[in-house]
């Protein structure tokens, strides 16, 4: 759509939203084209660093800031409402990009033929995961339980080692960082060596606040700006969100870092976090995380998995002895998927993906976020659209941000809004347009200041009475208020708008419309003209009141070039034969009243009557017989249809018959009888059918009532009262009862 800001464009009775059509509309009511306002968006790329190619084994060592995986970078957007702005974004899987992973462990008891295997992870892992990156760095930390009743015993010999038996375990403690990240295989190996297994009471574990320490606690851990893996191991369930309140602990968790001394202090005062939580941690530091666990507990952390985006489970061997597999598989895994997320979007801002994975694989919808059997090397695509739907209240610029997940690079957009015609500019404040400055000349209309109102800002709210406004928009002092079709502002009427933009009302008291015209062949003014106030204007050569009737003679004109061949008038473009023995498109075809009946033709030509009554009512014509229709004769001046009846030729009355009497063939009666009798059976047999099922019906009806009767019924159980025993009991009279 556009807006005209041509100061006369509007008629009267328009209001001041007439300005704003679609093009064809305006450009058809006469707007000038330069007039026209119709601001369109744009995309301004402003940097686009290309991406990343390198060789593993290239002698150019690059910094990880240095590296480049996803281009553009960064861009600026200027959105219409309504039109989309679509910019493609690049993404490829560099070589030899570096990595980051921490290993966090559950150190409860159960877990302590798992500490044995680990204690050789660093060295090992480091030299598998040559194979992948040159720049690797591993971490370690623990995890068991928060230090307070229920989930540990806090007797002071069970604080000091919780396990029973000889077993000797260290006190227990909720997170520990053992190992910031670091090159050195060694030193891992050391550190966790000097690792003990701790205990506590109930099964699930405090794993989520150790998470949300290693998330949060980027300097103490020491997370560069690269591939970010946690390895979250263990052989039980987890504790979340609300469970704290078993230790008496109810405040919610502050997302934030609590280590000192790399140890977790506020465990006993923050609450678990909840998985929501950990998700916008999670995301917002890039951390990709493994799940090791054992197999009793992989159904509980699929779950978990599918709520946590970048995220692998793997299943855990009884000892850990497989956990260098374990997380190559799972790294390999999530690297080979890219999936986009952007940031919280502005109010009536929407945003839509389209992928263009390897191989040319599309997809669009929630599928057009990601691709997946990504190879290191690999290049694809996304068609990135974004959409506002309305302007910013403050209508200030804003920003969101899209990111791989997993990944530390993004692209940062900036939106900026078109709310204002090109126009607006050049405003005329306090112009004498509009009531003597009472408001801005803008874009060829008024726009009022506060309390001011109409189309020139004439009135204003305080001063006038709606009573007297209203009676200058009844017309000859009617009850109608603009006609029903408009407002009354300030004394003048301001049509409505109808639903369909080609149609709208007019006039001062919006008392003409364009679309109640007359009209033909269902069409409006015949499809000939325009509707203006009520009544059709009709196009060139046409007239009436539905622009119906045309003005061209070419339909009447005969072969001879007359006009209806010289015997009638041409109307409408359609001849009316002012010599009634003429018919016909152009009046041609001649018919004689005089000629003779179809009862005499039949009659010499076929003897449908006796011969002596034709010979005397019937001679009075010259009968000529012809072998087919074909050979009757045909007018002269163009081809009509075929004629039996001709003028009176030299005081003779000539008939041409063909020989041979054409009689439409009458009905065949047998299949009519047949037709008969089987629709009588048919109906016959449907009505014994219904009969059938209606007595069915009423028969199962009637047995259920019966059955219902019969369970309620309730029998009398008294006495038969002349019923009599067999038994006959005689006392003796003089037993005594000893």
């Amino acid at each position: 759509c556009g807006w005209c800001s041509d100061e006369s464009f509007l008629s009267v009775g328009e209001a001041k939203s007439a300005r704003c059509d679609d093009l064809q509309a305006l450009s058809e009511r006469r707007c000038p084209p330069g007039k026209i306002e119709n601001p369109r968006g744009s995309i301004q790329i402003d940097k686009d660093q290309p991406v990343t190619n390198r060789k593993k084994d290239s002698p150019e060592k690059l910094k990880p800031e240095q590296i480049t995986q996803i281009q553009p970078q960064k861009l600026s957007l200027t959105l219409r409402s309504g039109e989309p702005q679509t910019f493609s974004l690049k993404f490829k899987r560099a070589e030899d990009y570096p990595i980051d992973l921490y290993y966090l462990m559950d150190l409860s008891f159960s877990m302590k033929d798992d500490l044995e295997n680990v204690k050789n992870l660093g060295t090992d892992l480091m030299k598998e995961m040559q194979g992948i990156t040159s720049d690797f760095r591993i971490g370690f930390g623990s995890f068991v339980e928060k230090t307070v009743m229920p989930y540990i015993s806090t007797t002071p010999a069970r604080l000091l080692n919780p396990c029973t038996g000889n077993e000797n375990c260290t006190s227990p403690f909720s997170y520990k960082n053992v190992l910031k990240l670091t090159n050195k295989g060694d030193e891992f190996n050391r550190l966790v060596s000097q690792q003990q297994i701790s205990g506590n009471l109930d099964s699930p574990e405090g794993g989520f606040d150790a998470i949300m320490q290693v998330a949060v606690c980027e300097d103490q851990i020491g997370w560069r700006n690269v591939t970010r893996l946690l390895v979250f191991s263990t052989d039980a369930g987890f504790h979340f969100a609300g469970d704290g309140k078993l230790g008496g602990i109810v405040l919610p968790n502050d997302g934030k870092c609590h280590l000192e001394n790399d140890m977790y202090t506020m465990s006993h005062y923050y609450d678990y976090p909840s998985i929501a939580h950990l998700v916008q941690k999670l995301s917002d530091h890039n951390i990709q995380t493994i799940f090791a666990v054992t197999n009793d507990f992989q159904p509980v952390y699929q779950e978990l998995k599918n709520l946590i985006p970048k995220s692998a489970v793997g299943t855990l061997s009884s000892n850990s002895s497989n956990v260098i597999k374990l997380i190559i598989d799972a790294y390999n895994s999530l690297s080979s998927e890219v999936i986009l997320e952007n940031s919280r979007l502005p109010e009536g801002v929407s945003i839509s993906y389209k992928s263009v994975c390897k191989n040319g694989v599309e997809g669009t919808g929630e599928s057009g976020r990601k691709c997946s059997n990504i190879s290191i090397g690999d290049e694809v695509s996304f068609q990135i659209s974004v959409a506002a739907q309305k302007c910013p209240e403050d209508g200030k610029a804003e920003v969101i941000k899209i990111k791989p997940l997993g990944f530390n690079e993004e692209v940062e957009v900036v939106l900026n809004f078109i709310c204002e015609c090109e126009c607006s500019a050049l405003a005329e404040i306090n112009s004498d347009k509009c009531d003597s400055g009472h408001g801005a000349f803008e874009c060829g209309a008024c726009k009022c200041k506060e309390g001011r109102i109409g189309r020139l800002c004439e009135c204003s709210k305080d001063e006038v009475r709606t009573e007297d406004l209203d009676a200058n928009c009844r017309k000859d002092n009617g009850t109608d208020i603009c006609s029903n079709n408009g407002d009354c502002v300030c004394g003048t009427c301001e049509c409505k708008k109808r639903e369909n933009p080609a149609e709208a009302y007019s006039g001062t008291y919006c008392e003409c419309d364009n679309f109640n015209c007359d009209r033909s062949n269902n069409k409006l003014c015949g499809g000939h003209g325009r509707c203006e106030c009520r009544k059709c204007i009709c196009d060139a050569n046409y007239t009436g009141s539905a622009c119906d009737c045309s003005l061209d003679k070419t339909s009447c004109l005969a072969k001879n070039g007359q006009i209806c061949n010289g015997r009638g008038t041409c109307e409408c473009g359609v001849c009316k034969c002012t010599d009634p023995k003429f018919q016909g498109p152009t009046c041609e075809r001649a018919c004689c009243p005089t000629c003779p009946v179809e009862d005499c033709v039949q009659c010499r030509a076929f003897e449908t009557r006796e011969k002596e009554t034709c010979e005397r009512d019937c001679s009075y014509f010259t009968m000529i017989k012809v072998k087919e229709t074909k050979d009757l004769p045909q007018p002269t001046d163009q081809s009509f249809p075929l004629t039996h009846c001709k003028d009176i030729r030299n005081s003779t009355k000539e008939v041409y018959v063909v020989e041979k009497l054409e009689c439409p063939p009458g009905p065949d009666i047998i299949p009519i009888v047949l037709g008969v009798v089987a629709g009588i059976v048919l109906i016959g047999l449907a009505l014994l059918l219904i009969w059938k099922l209606l007595m069915i019906i009423h028969d199962r009806r009637e047995f259920a009532k019966f059955e219902k009767e019969k369970m309620n019924a309730k029998w009398d159980t008294g006495e038969n009262p002349i019923y009599k025993s067999a038994v006959t009991t005689v006392v003796n009279p003089k037993y005594e009862g000893k």
